[in-house]
């Protein structure tokens, strides 16, 4: 059973704090989820930290990393 990882981001359109939910599987993958305010797509990378957690970068639509 995977474990999933609560995180705490801002959406880049609207600056919301949302949470998300990190899945280890989609770990260095890119995926859209969209806000749970404003509905816009938010592009998520999802990395491991050096401790071993799991983190994510997130991004409009039209940003690159």
């Amino acid at each position: 059973m995977t474990t999933l990882n609560e995180k705490q981001i801002y959406c880049p359109y609207c600056g919301e704090h949302i949470t998300v939910l990190l899945n280890p599987e989609d770990l260095d993958q890119d995926y859209i989820e969209d806000c749970q305010v404003c509905c816009r797509p938010i592009t998520m990378f999802v990395y491991e930290e050096n401790n071993g957690e799991l983190a994510v970068e997130v991004r409009d639509e039209n940003s690159t990393y």
